[in-house]
């Protein structure tokens, strides 16, 4: 490398946003995870010894992951390899494994790979990278913002340890501020600023526990700054101009997804309208597709309302066709409206118990013969087959005659039971009614 590229590679740094250039140099300068890093704990043991193993470390963006990573990298005595899964493939893989194949036989020298946003390795490239994990041929580190659980398969997840990063607190999210407000090398330090703690609080409330994300309003607040020759004071007032609306940490395809919609499902269920419409601006905010509310409100209706309020599935459909003839924003309303209705509405899962219990039945069932008497008879000659043969029209006995249905092995069996909620107690009564005229 000669002095020009040493200048270079110097204005980078100086150029490099605030968040790049405050990443940790040591496992001392990593904020909020000592459970993973910290002193005697297993992951920096392993790390401080060069005994590393296979593992994954999960958690939301900008807790630290790449930079553990790093560090890492700069401790162990293992060759080093990155790659990235956004654009790595399975010849990537095979060759990484080959030369660290030829690295051991001949250098005695293992290889660590280090693969960013490792969800996104198909199962094919999570295939590939099986039997080099089990049989040694390199150590894997995979950092991930989706569970793992859900992401990886299972036999890749078994060969590695998963250490969970959490996101950083109040605490940790001030000491990473202040740091950068005071580094003279690598933050802000050499100039005059200061920060009040409400604009600490209201940077750590906006950014759910990302360190980077902190950092880069940080960075913004300065540089909104016309005059850096004289002192800047960052407080809440500031922080409101330039942040926007605030920045939601929702993905629509992991686990912040699934967990957010069962928050949303399970507050309607238990009738929690405040909830339920909590949960649903954190989804519209978030980017969801509300196509996919829409859905869920639908499949909510029928599973957990259900006959309770037979008009509550029609409200999710409305809701439904709302958003498609409206689109959004506009269509948040009925959203909500349908949100609002269905969590106050009388609950009822008797529908699906019902068709759970029939498709069970039909399972169990050895043959599954149609009563003649209920057979097709709109072909000239059924007839002959004994079709229809018996059968009693209900509307001749006055709307209800008794007469065999089910089939002969499933004759008596009772499949729907009417709850006491709401509109199912006027069906309960129609069908006492039914079955006293039975009798």
């Amino acid at each position: 490398m000669d002095l020009f590229d040493l200048q270079v590679n110097k204005m980078k740094r100086e150029n490099a946003p605030l968040a790049y250039r405050m990443r940790p140099r040591s496992l001392d300068e990593v904020r909020g995870q000592e459970h993973i890093v910290g002193a005697g704990s297993v992951l920096r043991k392993a790390i401080e010894k060069d005994e590393l193993h296979s593992f994954v470390l999960f958690g939301p963006p900008g807790t630290g992951k790449t930079s553990i990573a790093r560090i890492i990298a700069g401790m162990t005595n293992s060759h080093f390899e990155i790659l990235q899964a956004v654009t790595g493939g399975v010849g990537d893989i095979k060759k990484i494994a080959a030369d660290a194949e030829q690295r051991l036989k001949f250098y005695q020298q293992r290889t660590v790979v280090f693969v960013d946003e490792i969800h996104r390795f198909n199962k094919s490239q999570q295939d590939v990278l099986l039997p080099f994990v089990e049989n040694g041929t390199f150590i894997l580190i995979g950092a991930t913002t989706e569970n793992p659980l859900y992401e990886l398969n299972n036999a890749l997840l078994s060969r590695m340890r998963l250490y969970i990063l959490e996101a950083l607190d109040e605490k940790a999210l001030n000491q990473i501020i202040v740091e950068a407000l005071h580094d003279k090398e690598r933050g802000l330090g050499s100039l005059n600023i200061s920060i009040d703690q409400d604009a600490v609080r209201f940077i750590t409330e906006l950014v759910k526990g990302d360190a980077r994300m902190a950092l880069n309003i940080v960075e913004a607040a300065v540089n909104s700054y016309a005059d850096p020759e004289k002192s800047l004071h960052i407080d809440v007032a500031l922080l409101q101009k330039i942040s926007g609306r605030p920045l939601l940490k929702y993905d629509k395809t992991g686990d912040y997804h699934y967990d957010t919609i069962s928050a949303f499902i399970k507050s309607i269920r238990g009738s929690d309208p405040d909830a339920a419409l909590f949960w649903l601006a954190v989804m519209i905010e978030g980017g969801e597709d509300p196509k996919f509310i829409a859905r869920r409100l639908i499949v909510h209706a029928a599973e957990d309302i259900g006959l309770a309020d037979p008009y509550g599935l029609t409200l999710a459909v409305a809701a439904a066709r709302a958003l498609e003839f409206v689109g959004m924003p506009e269509a948040r309303i009925p959203l909500a409206e349908a949100t609002i209705y269905l969590a106050t509405a009388p609950k009822s899962n008797s529908s699906k118990v019902a068709i759970d219990k029939a498709i069970a039945a039909v399972r169990n069932s050895q043959k599954i013969v149609v009563p003649s008497a209920i057979a097709d008879t709109s072909h000239a000659k059924a007839g002959l087959l004994g079709k229809g043969k018996g059968y009693k029209y209900p509307h001749d006995y006055g709307g209800y005659v008794e007469q065999k249905y089910l089939p002969d092995e499933l004759e008596g069996s009772s499949f729907y039971q009417a709850g006491d909620n709401g509109y199912e107690r006027k069906i309960k009564a129609i069908m006492a009614g039914i079955k006293k005229n039975k009798s």
